[in-house]
């Protein structure tokens, strides 16, 4: 009976519980002790102790699963260390850095292909939340119907499940997104032009940062020797290096539903009287727009561009869902955080892992700071 896993789970449970209800009286007790310590009153006394004790689960899980490990990884990134190796970690001091910003190559292209999905991805998702947000913000039957249906995807996230269907969808002959661009452009012929002068634009730039990740302007060079793409041109998503991170960008506008509402709250939040005295002087719905809406809704771009900023600079699941097993397809569409898991946790270096993740994190910061010192040029408070 013992040696039943479904026991030792159990087990597990009631240590792990019991472990937290001691945390609680503990940290309860102890900021209770100090409390009197300090000639805190009986009744002050009581009221720390409550305070801690219901903090304490979440005192003591920051404690053991961020702040130690966070401790533990800032000194493995000075080290050699490997999960698999029989030898004491050797301290190396910035080796691991000087490595990495100077010699990495594999790291130089996962920046800019995160650079190339979030100067062109993050834009594009937020362009879709805000045209989202206006149509919802129309008084029109079923409207919280609609809400519902763009915010699911915040809910399914990126799941594997979604994620393989996602791949299926953007399979290149047989999928469902190919096949309403065939049907659009065979019914609709001019549209077919711009489908493919969006591809050509599409791949050149695309072909355009792979030079940059790999030194190498080979495919550049082909794209533009090939020319416009000939009728009937689809994209080709997971089929092609010129193709992977676009496929990756359509995820992330397919989920901006989270953008979306912060927009829409932002628009239910303007003084509908600027807008009718706006109207009572002839001002057009695209006018009052540009000169009412869009300048009161600076503090949520500004929201929403920071925290899709860090989302896209740590963007994962997508690529390791789709490309993963694609070895060829894999190199073009790999981010930092897809390069610190496979260092990390497909080659076991958990010294060099580390340092990547500290300069993931500084160059996070660098880029916050910066947008926080840029906001005072264009984000308007007046109204809040």
């Amino acid at each position: 009976m013992f040696n039943n896993p479904y026991f030792d789970l159990i087990q597990t449970a009631v240590l792990t519980v019991g472990f937290i209800i001691f945390a609680c009286f503990a940290l309860g007790y102890l900021a209770k002790w100090v409390s009197k310590k300090r000639g805190a009153p009986s009744f002050k006394q009581q009221d720390v102790f409550a305070g801690y004790f219901f903090a304490a689960p979440w005192i003591v899980g920051f404690l053991i699963f961020v702040l130690i490990p966070l401790l533990f990884s800032l000194y493995w990134s000075f080290t050699d260390y490997r999960v698999t190796a029989t030898t004491p970690a050797n301290w190396v001091g910035l080796e691991n850095y000087a490595n990495l910003l100077t010699k990495d190559e594999g790291f130089r292209a996962s920046i800019i292909n995160t650079l190339y999905l979030t100067v062109i991805g993050l834009p594009l998702q937020m362009g879709a939340a805000l045209f989202l947000a206006v149509l919802l913000n129309q008084k029109i039957p079923g409207e919280r119907i609609f809400r519902m249906g763009f915010y699911l995807p915040v809910i399914l996230g990126f799941n594997t499940a979604v994620l393989l269907v996602w791949r299926l969808m953007l399979n290149t002959g047989t999928g469902i997104i190919n096949q309403i661009i065939r049907a659009a452009t065979n019914a609709i012929p001019p549209l077919g032009y711009v489908v493919r002068a969006a591809i050509y634009v599409q791949e050149v730039v695309t072909a355009f940062f792979l030079g940059l990740s790999s030194g190498k302007f080979n495919l550049l060079n082909k794209v533009i020797e090939t020319g416009f793409p000939a009728a009937n041109r689809v994209p080709m998503w997971v089929e092609s290096p010129l193709w992977t991170k676009m496929s990756v960008i359509l995820l992330m506008i397919w989920g901006c539903g989270a953008m979306m509402l912060i927009f829409l709250a932002g628009l239910n939040n303007i003084p509908a009287e600027l807008h009718e005295a706006a109207e009572v002087d002839g001002a057009s719905r695209i006018k009052r727009f540009f000169k009412i809406s869009l300048p009161l809704l600076t503090p949520y771009i500004f929201y929403n561009l920071v925290v899709g900023l860090i989302n896209s600079l740590q963007i994962f699941e997508p690529i390791f869902v789709l490309y993963r097993d694609n070895q060829p397809l894999l190199s073009s569409t790999i981010s930092m955080v897809y390069y610190l898991w496979q260092k990390s946790f497909s080659h076991f270096e958990i010294g060099y892992g580390s340092a990547i993740s500290w300069v993931i994190l500084v160059f996070i910061l660098i880029v916050t700071l910066i947008q926080f010192r840029l906001q005072k040029r264009w984000v308007n408070y007046d109204l809040y």
